[in-house]
């Protein structure tokens, strides 16, 4: 059967020359009206030249079943199939090919006619193209190279300095789609998503994602401060590939001198963790001065001559010690996108912030019932990443006559205080009608509760607020109030009373203060700092993340939770 698989070939299925010669020679002198059985001696007893094809199509028998038929051989015309070996090969590669990929290697061990099917590389290209978004060609990558980021691309060997990807692109050639999705994306499946690295205070944002035949870790930088409406910048820490057929290459992308030895380990579910082999990639030539001075420019856009204020000079030195000793050696724990509902104000995601002389910062906006939520993802000695940065309460909106009461800060202090003691009170009230109640009935749901609580209510309040909200109104900062980007929107939709956390050096004396949150558009918002005198604006981050969507709430919620107890 072997040997007539190779003078066939997997296509259409017209009989198999080989056998039908012998089938013929069989005949002589029978006549014609002798029929052509099975039950031929020579076929079935093993005599003749055709004993050990039948022999391999015996052994290819399903458990239980039958032997594989012959199309000469299978019956009256018409008959329909009475197994699925039966089928024509190209039918049987479609079926496969529409099977998830981590269900072929169960299937390739039925028999061996699945086993030798399952080899067909188009079925994997297949699982390739639609499970992981794989759309190269191995065999014209050499013409017309790949999609991964320019430069990171060519450098594989930053030895050849050639530009051609023939030279410095593995052995794609001799390569399978087979040997692609088993030895790369199916085994690196699981740090494929957006991760928060373990960075002390500052956190960081990293997307990891499959880039033509690679696998990149991708991390995304805010723009530089105060251009909060940039797009965000990113760079790479780390790719795998495939060099050679059954093993996969993991290499760090830190630092100037090229791709260089690394290693990744996943050290549980929604962790794992990323070494570097040859830290000494990661120097320069002109030392620690040098190095300095080149993060300086890629981090903030300026050299530190340009940078007057002494304790931002501070600030800027503090985080270059810290980030630059880890060289590269991090631990990653896996973050979700927040879930979004036709009832929240707007679209939640991520959005990046000014946070005065700690520049643009990474925060997540939220809904939980009548509650809005800013988390951060990266951070500052004082709010680390991790923390709740901003709280709105949506049940409590402020109105504002007019735009002098914006203009003076005395007035917009009033009114804000005014709501944070009627929420007060509130609070209050709700705590002593709970403790009346009797302990054996559920409790009444707290006014601003989190997650799933009082979401019905929170709709409605939202809904009849933005109903009576203008579509527009004027909006400027109190006179004052500072604020790093003097471009910001001189029209708002909505203002809400909310809190913010501010603490001192190291996070310590944490504290919530009244603030107010206002909301430019779909794409931006501002939160004003009444106890800082400060305003922070955020503009939303457009960039599509791949596998970061939450499987459930409850999933995105132990997340925020899990996040935030470590930053504590």
């Amino acid at each position: 059967m072997a040997v007539c698989a190779r003078l066939c070939g997997v296509g259409p299925a017209r009989g198999c020359r080989r056998r039908g010669a012998a089938r013929e020679q069989r005949r002589g002198g029978a006549g014609d009206s002798e029929p052509d059985t099975d039950t031929d001696p020579e076929e079935a007893g093993g005599g003749g030249g055709g004993g050990s094809e039948e022999d391999e199509e015996a052994a290819e028998r399903i458990e239980g079943g039958r032997p594989l038929p012959h199309p000469a051989e299978a019956g009256p015309a018409g008959r329909a199939p009475l197994s699925i070996l039966e089928l024509p090969p190209e039918l049987l590669v479609q079926i496969f090919g529409s099977l998830p990929g981590t269900d072929l290697p169960s299937l390739a061990r039925v028999c061996t006619t699945f086993r030798r099917i399952l080899r067909t590389d188009t079925i994997w290209r297949r699982r390739c193209r639609e499970e992981y978004g794989v759309c190269e060609n191995l065999r014209k990558l050499e013409i017309t190279g790949v999609s991964c980021r320019d430069v990171y691309a060519k450098r594989i060997n930053p030895r050849v300095k050639s530009g051609r990807f023939m030279k410095i692109l593995p052995d794609y050639e001799h390569m399978e789609y087979r040997d692609v999705y088993t030895c790369l994306l199916h085994r690196y499946r699981h740090i494929l998503g957006l991760w928060q690295p373990d960075i002390g205070p500052y956190g960081g944002l990293l997307n990891v994602v499959v880039d033509g035949l690679f696998i990149i870790g991708w991390m995304y930088l805010p723009p530089h401060d105060p251009h909060v409406d940039d797009p965000m910048r990113f760079k790479p820490l780390f790719r795998i590939h495939l060099m050679e057929r059954k093993a996969a290459t993991v290499e760090c992308m830190y630092g100037h001198k090229g791709p260089h030895n690394g290693h990744i380990q996943i050290v549980k579910k929604d962790e794992f963790s990323t070494k570097c082999n040859q830290t000494d990639h990661h120097r320069m030539s002109g030392g620690r001065q040098e190095e300095f001075r080149t993060w300086l420019r890629e981090e903030w856009g300026r050299t530190l001559e340009d940078i007057f204020h002494e304790h931002m000079q501070e600030l800027i030195l503090m985080k270059f010690i810290y980030t630059s000793q880890y060289d590269n050696c991090l631990t990653y724990r896996r973050i979700y996108l927040p879930p979004s509902s036709p009832d929240d104000l707007i679209k939640p995601g991520l959005f990046k912030g000014t946070y005065g002389s700690h520049g643009l910062e990474i925060v997540m906006l939220s809904f939980h019932g009548k509650k809005a939520k800013g988390t951060k993802i990266t951070g500052d000695p004082n709010i680390p990443a991790g923390q709740q940065t901003v709280e709105i309460d949506l049940a409590h909106p402020l109105h504002l006559a007019d735009i002098e009461n914006l203009r003076d800060f005395s007035e917009l202090s009033r009114i804000v205080l005014e709501v944070q003691e009627q929420v007060r009170r509130e609070e209050q009230e709700q705590e002593h009608r709970q403790e009346e109640e009797d302990p054996s009935q559920p409790a009444a749901k707290p006014l601003g509760g989190e997650g799933a609580e009082g979401e019905d209510t929170a709709a409605g309040t939202e809904g009849s607020t933005q109903d009576k909200a203008p579509a527009s109104q004027p909006f400027v900062l109190p006179i004052g109030v500072i604020s790093r980007n003097e471009d910001y929107p001189r029209t708002c939709r909505i203002c809400y009373y909310g809190t913010g956390l501010i603490a001192g050096h190291g996070f310590t004396s944490p504290e919530r203060t009244p603030g107010v949150f206002v909301l430019f558009d779909d794409d931006r918002f501002g939160f004003i700092w009444l106890d800082l005198k400060s305003f922070s604006l955020y503009s939303r981050i457009k960039v599509a993340f791949q596998n970061a969507d939450a499987p459930s709430r409850e999933a995105f919620d132990e997340m925020l939770k899990n996040i935030q107890s470590l930053a504590t």
